[in-house]
């Protein structure tokens, strides 16, 4: 199975790349971006057949190392 995690930051966290992103779109021109909150996604195969065991290897591995708990929220997607 495949697992896609997307990370982001919590709100109220400072985003500085989000600010420099939201800065860059409006010196292109692009004055209506606003808000600019950046994070990241992570794609990976898993061995596991079922979908309750991969996405529960997922959530393991986000807790453990992917994400920090304390700042970050995440979200698991399981593709078959």
């Amino acid at each position: 199975m495949k697992a896609r995690i997307t990370i982001t930051l919590k709100n109220g966290v400072l985003d500085p790349q989000g600010v420099a992103i939201e800065n860059a779109l409006a010196g292109l021109g692009f004055e209506g971006a606003t808000g600019v909150r950046q994070g990241k996604v992570i794609e990976m195969k898993l061995a596991e057949t079922d979908e309750a065991e991969a996405r529960a290897k997922a959530e393991e591995m986000c807790k453990k190392l992917l994400a920090n708990p304390v700042m970050e929220n995440y979200a698991i997607e399981i593709l078959a």
